[in-house]
């Protein structure tokens, strides 16, 4: 174990496994339940799209509508930073770990919108907090970004 007060750079740090991160491990990365939800009512709203299509290099979104050229992400609340549910402050061993894990999915985020956006796609990024409190309305965003984007 790495001690808090460790001066090596937090790169070559090591992650410390505890007893509360132990839900995370082997957690699902693809067709989790935000997805499929938000998925389902794209679908109920008479929308087609491809899953885990690559529409540029290393940018792969959850799935896209290619009629429309539309690129969808369900970007998890922990992981990816979200405004309303993303911890302010992480705590314990691992926590320098954890606001770098965060700060390098959000730079890929960033990234990956610039990359689709300069190949003429339309990003659109839904939080997972946003299926969980309504999947239809967040289907209609979905639906009315790419119905406008045509």
């Amino acid at each position: 174990m790495i001690p808090s007060g460790d001066s090596r750079p937090s790169s070559s740090r090591e992650w410390v496994p505890t007893d509360k991160g132990a839900h995370l491990r082997g957690r699902v990365t693809r067709n989790t339940r935000p997805e499929v939800e938000l998925r389902r009512a794209v679908h109920a709203l008479g929308l087609r799209f491809r899953l885990h299509r690559r529409v540029v290099a290393q940018c792969t979104p959850d799935f896209v509508l290619p009629r429309w050229k539309v690129a969808v992400f369900v970007d998890g609340c922990f992981w990816h930073g979200c405004p309303d549910h993303s911890p302010a402050e992480f705590k314990g061993p691992n926590a320098e770990s954890w606001r770098q894990k965060i700060s390098t999915n959000r730079g890929r985020d960033r990234r990956n919108d610039g990359l689709l956006t300069a190949a003429g796609w339309t990003v659109i990024r839904v939080w997972e907090c946003e299926i969980r409190r309504v999947a239809a309305g967040a289907g209609h965003r979905v639906a009315s970004t790419a119905r406008n984007s045509a």
